[in-house]
């Protein structure tokens, strides 16, 4: 059934609620990698509870809930299969604490026609118990095969890579298992493991979350240019622009403009990319 953009557009995802604690943030911060070397200072304030810190990128999870709500939209009947996470934009009003209770409010905010497949854009809003919004994340889902039914194609990709040398490039390696270790933070979608799902969305293998090379990209970020001050970030987006394969190097190219931190991933080994488009802003920007 082709999708009805008058029933989709502007409806309210059912409203979810999550906690966290220090335990839950350093499960996160070793599903994208971090802890290695173990004994590494800097890594420690990702793994052990004395001194921890919170990568922004952890915002993306108590969302996640709320997100997975696009499959009961009223207007949207797509194979679980053929979806697609195409970009994500983080943004924070403070620092992500290392425990903490929010109540998630989303909303599909734009649906885009690209012609071989649909975009959904939602935007989740997520508050304390008082009220007070903590961060919003905003997602856009590629439903491929769900195109062609006249909407508008959106706008272009924001923040292009600049023309020049990087200023810093990271490699960081990821696991066979990171997308076993990455899905107990709640992605449970049996593409990142299991193979004969993996197949049906046309992939050889099960693939990394792309939430995952999210959160490896803005580690990368946060270590080389910021020194490792995760309150320097006031908002994180990115496009997602291949599969990783759990094993595969990501290759993380870094221009510092400023205001903002440009970024672009790849992977080593097959030279394909992972992430383009990505900004990571300066607090006070």
């Amino acid at each position: 059934m082709p999708i009805d953009v008058d029933k989709a557009l502007g409806a309210q995802l059912a409203d979810t609620t999550y906690s966290w604690d220090h335990n839950a943030v350093i499960l996160y911060h070793l599903g994208i990698g971090a802890g290695a070397p173990a004994t590494d200072p800097g890594e420690l304030e990702y793994c052990y509870e004395a001194g921890l810190k919170v990568l922004p990128s952890y915002a993306s999870i108590p969302a996640f809930a709320s997100m997975i709500g696009l499959g009961a939209v009223e207007g949207l009947d797509f194979n679980m299969a053929l979806l697609l996470h195409g970009e994500q934009q983080t943004t924070l009003r403070r620092p992500v604490p290392t425990s903490g209770s929010v109540v998630n409010r989303g909303s599909v905010v734009d649906i885009f026609d690209k012609g071989k497949g649909a975009l959904i854009i939602i935007e989740i809003i997520s508050s304390a118990p008082d009220g007070q919004e903590l961060f919003r994340n905003r997602a856009s889902i590629f439903l491929r095969g769900e195109g062609g039914f006249g909407g508008d194609s959106g706008p272009p990709p924001a923040h292009p890579a600049p023309d020049r040398q990087p200023d810093a490039v990271v490699e960081s390696k990821t696991l066979e298992q990171q997308a076993l270790l990455y899905r107990l933070n709640g992605d449970l979608n049996p593409l990142h493991v299991d193979p004969a799902f993996a197949a049906m969305g046309g992939f050889d293998r099960p693939i990394l979350h792309g939430l995952c090379s999210y959160g490896i990209v803005c580690k990368a970020a946060v270590d080389a240019m910021l020194d490792g001050d995760v309150t320097a970030v006031a908002s994180y987006g990115a496009r997602f622009a291949g599969a990783v394969l759990p094993g595969d190097t990501i290759v993380t190219r870094m221009w510092d403009e400023g205001d903002r931190i440009l970024l672009s991933a790849m992977t080593k080994e097959r030279g394909t990319p992972v992430i383009t488009n990505a900004a990571l802003v300066r607090t006070g920007h």
